[in-house]
């Protein structure tokens, strides 16, 4: 699920029009060498018969230029407003959606959100008795945002061999540095685990050490922790070994949000005043009071389907005459007025395959409360 799409909503509220580049971009042979050298030019060439100014063309073409040494395969995702390319990003993997050149009155962030269904950020921490390395991560990413490096002691890090008194004292010393790393390194997880939200904890590592950090943890990081047994800094350690331990905890972490969020919704099914709305009449007027929490949506089911874009409050609407005060910025894809709406009021989206909503439906929403005569007045 993403979180709120709330980090674009300073994008959404501003005026178009708004260029649309979503296109492969892999440059892997000789072929595809080619066809990314005549891309830049083929989208300026479209997206001039559309009427583009000449400022947005070139910051679209420059945007468009290939990167050598991207594997394929790859696509490319450009949004560019007043010619500067708010968004520009390289996303891993196939297109989900038919390629797009086109000059809209609203940004369309649905490629963006099809490419990275769930804004999850997670830790990965590998820990020994005298280091620990700290990335976090967000789901669908590939390269870690951050990544952090605790170096403890070393000294007496070893146990000493000998016996009697000094062995005992030195032994006592060494479990003494060993719980300070750890507490070092727990601190740490501690603190990016608070910055970024993330919401899942893989630890990993010197099996000791794992079982310090872990204890030293607070209650909050102890809650999110799940354990894989791998130790990549070992001698012929192996790198993938980890990296399909920690994709499996984030798919199932990702699987269970999506089935929470799928019950609660069912258990709202024939309430009288149910805290859900299902069908596209009933979630464009929950968001348009800013009610809407989850937004549930089968895009597919809805690309033939327009919506109204609003300047301003309600920002969305199924007809003229919903608009209020707001002025009609366009006739646009329902999914992409749908997702600007919820990042306009905070609400949470979550994409779905067809056969997951009750038959019929295309989009379904969770409230924050109630339909009916409970509601309360907006402020």
């Amino acid at each position: 699920m993403t979180g709120s799409l709330k980090e674009y909503a300073d994008l959404y509220k501003l005026p178009g029009p708004w260029c649309t580049a979503y296109v492969d971009a892999g440059t892997g042979t000789v072929d595809t060498l080619e066809a990314a050298d005549v891309r830049p030019g083929n989208a300026r060439a479209q997206l001039e018969a559309q009427g583009a100014s000449a400022a947005d063309l070139d910051a679209v073409e420059q945007s468009l230029q290939p990167e050598a040494g991207i594997p394929a395969p790859v696509s490319r995702f450009v949004l560019v407003h007043q010619g500067k390319a708010e968004i520009n990003e390289v996303l891993a993997g196939d297109r989900v959606l038919p390629e797009r050149i086109s000059v809209d009155p609203i940004p369309d962030l649905l490629p963006l959100v099809k490419h990275r269904p769930e804004d999850l950020p997670y830790v990965v921490a590998e820990v020994s008795r005298e280091h620990g390395e700290i990335r976090l991560y967000h789901a669908g990413a590939g390269a870690p945002d951050s990544t952090r490096e605790v170096q403890g002691e070393t000294e007496h890090l070893s146990k000493f061999q000998g016996g009697g008194w000094a062995h005992l004292r030195f032994q006592h010393h060494t479990e003494d540095v060993w719980r300070r790393n750890a507490d070092e390194v727990a601190g740490e997880i501690d603190r990016v685990v608070a910055e970024s939200g993330a919401r899942l904890i893989v630890l990993a590592g010197d099996i000791r050490a794992r079982g310090l950090v872990q204890e030293q943890l607070s209650k909050a990081s102890q809650d999110l922790v799940s354990v894989v047994d791998s130790h990549t800094h070992t001698q012929g350690a192996d790198d993938a070994l980890l990296d399909d331990q920690v994709n499996q905890r984030v798919a199932e972490l990702w699987a269970a949000e999506q089935q929470e969020v799928m019950d609660r919704l069912a258990m709202q099914e024939g309430q009288a005043n149910p805290e859900s709305a299902t069908g596209i009449g009933a979630v464009v007027h929950a968001l348009q009071q800013a009610q809407v929490d989850v937004l549930i949506l089968n895009d597919a089911a809805l690309t033939e389907r327009t919506l109204l874009a609003l300047d301003s409050e309600p920002w969305i609407a199924t007809a003229e005459e919903e608009s209020l005060a707001a002025n009609v910025l366009g006739k646009v894809p329902a999914p992409a007025a749908l997702l600007r709406a919820a990042a306009l009021t905070d609400a949470r989206v979550l994409l779905v395959p067809g056969p997951v909503l009750p038959e019929g439906v295309d989009v379904a929403a969770l409230l924050r409360w109630p339909t009916g005569p409970a509601a309360p007045a907006s402020s």
